[in-house]
């Protein structure tokens, strides 16, 4: 009997790295860093509501604050007061991570690591706003926006997964 030619990945691009889904264990990190996240960014938004006020700020360092403050919006005061445009991007967003994970998990290390605080970061924000119609932000570094724990993980988790698409194609073209 003839042997079969091998079977070529439909979406390989020459170049690229080819995905590799995420396996059970890939998924439980992913699902782990998430619910750390959540937990975080919900106890620490709760101590600040209930210890902080806009009007009475409490100062860490003269360019820190712990305070608290109802954010409407997403970052940097954007769509401020369209909750159902924000409540819709970030579904699609965490919808976005979930199906990328699920197509290309296995490409690297860290990349559970990575979408794990941005899906985490965005469940919780959503969580927040879908039970109170808006975030609870508290920590004020001067010149910035006043943000919170799930913003922090956003950010670090959009960080680590430029690294980890950048090694990969970096990885690729060698």
């Amino acid at each position: 009997m003839p042997e079969l030619p091998p079977v070529s990945q439909p979406d390989a691009i020459p170049g690229r790295p080819a995905r590799t889904p995420a396996d059970a264990l890939q998924w439980v990190g992913l699902l782990a860093v998430a619910a750390v996240t959540i937990a975080a960014d919900q106890v620490t938004k709760l101590i600040a509501r209930r210890s902080f006020t806009p009007d009475d700020p409490f100062e860490v360092l003269p360019f820190f604050q712990f305070t608290n403050t109802r954010n409407t919006g997403i970052a940097f005061g954007q769509f401020q007061d369209r909750q159902v445009i924000v409540i819709a991007l970030s579904v699609i967003a965490i919808g976005w991570i979930f199906v990328y994970f699920a197509r290309s998990g296995g490409r690297h290390p860290l990349l559970p690591v990575a979408l794990g605080l941005l899906a985490g970061g965005a469940l919780s924000n959503l969580f927040d706003r879908l039970t109170q119609g808006y975030v609870t932000d508290f920590l004020h570094l001067d010149r910035f926006p006043v943000f919170n724990l799930a913003d922090t993980a956003i950010t670090v988790g959009v960080v680590l997964l430029l690294i980890v698409l950048l090694r990969g194609e970096r990885q690729a073209a060698t």
